[in-house]
């Protein structure tokens, strides 16, 4: 058996825990790393000011939307090829793969050129300060205008995701964000190109990975083949991306606009405190990309199993990673509220203000992280089976739905304190919105199963 035959055969029937750690630890160790190198930029930056730090989290929201074209794509693609695989459709799957990355491609390159032409006031719409603009303007034009490399980067990892790859997709956020911690320093005062050199060093670090990429599609290493040939304007494939994919991009758009409102908020309390937002957001990923990481690896195996109808092997897979990011999440929170101000410390000695904000951040969304494995895992299991109508609302619940009047609300009542509650407000919504679409699901299981012939293998 190749090793291409392997990667399906272990999503099919290998024991369920070694499926799981062999698809989602690389994807997770790659998310880890995707995270790191964010804190490396906010880090750094904060050695030449707390505006240029600011700045930062300015663009991030933007850069967000980017990488969300990429995911929709992607990730829809991603789904889908998964069931196509589980039915055994290697046309299909060629033509999702094909279709997904060159549209990705051309809808991110009209979307960077469009943000340019608008760049100063979607800015200050994001919280820039007349002293943060010129950082935040210097760092995006270089981001945002190369992000082309990035989108073709964010769905080809998700791609090469669903034909069982993880090991790959670890080895180019590795190889990203390795690259992007050691230019960033060379770039920022080796080369004295300040705040921009940050957005230099990981505009290289996307096009050393793309080129990977490159490599990989020009030499037919996969599963998948990609060709403009494969390309399909048919209508049922982009549903099926879609169905997926629009759920995803709506979560970024709603991240971005969440992080948005906070940067307007906080400002009026400062840089300090746009700042201090911003780096414990960032902290705060290192938890959630673990979580987002790992389960990458995980809905291309449910997505399998829910094709080739293995419902009982659905369960198991289910039950098995609830249990893992539950633990997992209750250690992360008890961290955030025992050591928010060491954690803050990693930015600053200096900025007291900016500690102790992000400290009343972070112990404040400590209460209810330890419930955000079981409100990914509910998203991600109906993603994965292409029901999108659930997906998509959990997606739009815990950034939009419940975060929007939340935050409309709490800052006027109780001032920075409610911007800081903000986020822990809108996740226990969402958390008992996913409890109740989680109990169907198990319903709609049982007698799925029961209606099949259950096959075995954990």
């Amino acid at each position: 058996m190749n090793e291409k035959d392997q990667k399906l055969e272990m999503m099919r029937s290998g024991k369920v825990s070694t499926a799981l750690l062999k698809m989602g630890l690389p994807t997770m160790i790659g998310m880890l790393v995707s995270a790191l190198y964010s804190i490396v930029d906010a880090y750094f930056a904060g050695w030449l000011g707390t505006s240029q730090q600011a700045a930062i989290a300015v663009v991030f929201p933007m850069i967000q939307i980017i990488i969300g074209l990429g995911m929709t794509f992607g990730t829809g693609a991603g789904s889908f090829i998964a069931r196509l695989l589980g039915k055994e459709d290697m046309d299909g799957a060629n033509r999702a793969a094909s279709t997904g990355m060159f549209t990705s491609l051309f809808v991110g390159i009209l979307a960077s050129m469009g943000c340019l032409c608008f760049l100063e006031p979607l800015l200050r719409g994001l919280g820039a300060t007349d002293t943060i603009l010129p950082f935040a303007t210097d760092y995006a034009v270089v981001y945002i205008g190369l992000a082309f490399f990035d989108i073709f980067n964010v769905t080809m990892n998700n791609i090469v995701t669903a034909e069982g790859r993880a090991k790959l997709a670890m080895i180019s956020m590795m190889l990203g964000g390795g690259l992007n911690v050691i230019l960033d320093p060379v770039c920022m005062f080796g080369l004295h190109m300040g705040i921009q050199g940050a957005a230099v060093a990981t505009v290289i670090s996307q096009a050393v990975v793309s080129v990977m990429f490159l490599r990989y599609i020009l030499g037919k290493k996969g599963t998948l083949r990609f060709s403009l040939r494969l390309y399909t304007r048919k209508w049922y494939l982009f549903q099926e991306i879609f169905k997926v994919g629009i759920p995803i991009l709506v979560y970024q758009l709603l991240s971005s606009v969440s992080m948005g409102m906070t940067s307007s908020a906080a400002s009026t309390y400062g840089d300090s405190a746009v700042a201090a937002f911003g780096d414990a957001i960032r902290l705060m990923t290192l938890g959630t990309y673990v979580v987002f990481g790992f389960l990458k690896g995980f809905q291309p195996i449910v997505g399998y199993n829910y094709g080739a109808k293995n419902y009982d092997r659905v369960r198991k897979l289910v039950n098995t990673t609830l249990k893992w990011s539950t633990i997992f999440c209750v250690v992360v929170a008890a961290i955030m509220l025992i050591f928010p101000s060491q954690l803050m410390s990693i930015f600053t000695k200096s900025d007291t203000e900016l500690i102790r904000i992000g400290a009343l951040s972070l112990r404040a969304n400590g209460v209810i992280f330890a419930l955000f494995g079981f409100e990914q895992v509910a998203m991600a299991v109906f993603l994965a089976m292409g029901k999108g109508m659930q997906g998509g609302l959990l997606s739009i619940s815990r950034q939009g739905l419940f975060f929007i009047p939340a935050m409309l609300l709490l800052p006027r009542i109780f001032g920075l304190n409610g911007i800081a509650w903000v986020q822990p407000v809108a996740d226990a919504f969402t958390i008992l919105l996913a409890a109740v679409f989680m109990v169907q699901f198990y319903r709609d299981l049982r007698r799925l199963s029961a209606a099949s012939v259950p096959e075995e293998g954990e």
